[in-house]
């Protein structure tokens, strides 16, 4: 579990610095998103990513690990907006500007909880996710965000079940950039 920590915590290390990098930059304008929003933003960059894998043909330039990246980033920004929206009412909710030390926190904060479930599910599963493939991460992050898309489009309530599924998704990212950077180093 040692190899796994430190696999983990250096592929977030490099997300948080984007993430940071990003939110210097422009802020947090992301907080006027809905969460709908959000859940296409992930659908897209998942769709690139099997389009690139099944193709080989990248003609935008942004590499797949760019993309798993972006993917671990929105499903952060998804658990804080969440937060915001399981404590207001949308249409009651004024966003505003969260200062970076916050938002720093928040971001490792919401890291914390998906390095906890890694440590439950790596004991019980003991540690499959080594033997799987890449490609089969995208098809599971594709399907969870479906499931997102079904709860917002049936209204349910925003509660601990999207937590869960963001948590996935940032964990099979994570995942995916462990065994990226594996087959990089070979």
């Amino acid at each position: 579990m040692e190899k796994t920590e430190a696999q983990f915590r250096k592929v977030v290390e490099v997300a948080r610095s984007i993430f940071e990098l990003k939110a210097k930059a422009y802020g947090t304008a992301w907080v006027v998103l809905r969460m709908p929003s959000i859940t296409d933003q992930l659908f897209i960059k998942a769709k690139r990513i099997r389009t690139l894998e099944e193709t080989g043909i990248n003609l935008v330039g942004e590499s797949i690990e760019q993309e798993w990246i972006g993917i671990l980033n929105y499903c952060v920004i998804a658990q804080i907006l969440l937060d915001y929206y399981i404590k207001a009412q949308p249409l009651n909710w004024h966003p505003q500007a969260i200062p970076l030390e916050d938002l720093m926190s928040l971001y490792d904060k919401k890291i914390e909880l998906a390095w906890q479930v890694v440590l439950q599910k790596n004991h019980d599963y003991g540690e499959a996710w080594r033997e799987m493939r890449i490609t089969s991460f995208t098809d599971l992050v594709l399907m969870k965000i479906l499931r997102l898309k079904q709860l917002e489009d049936n209204r349910a309530p925003y509660n601990s079940e999207y937590v869960s599924i963001y948590i996935d998704i940032i964990n099979y990212s994570t995942f995916a950039l462990i065994q990226i950077q594996a087959s990089n180093n070979n």
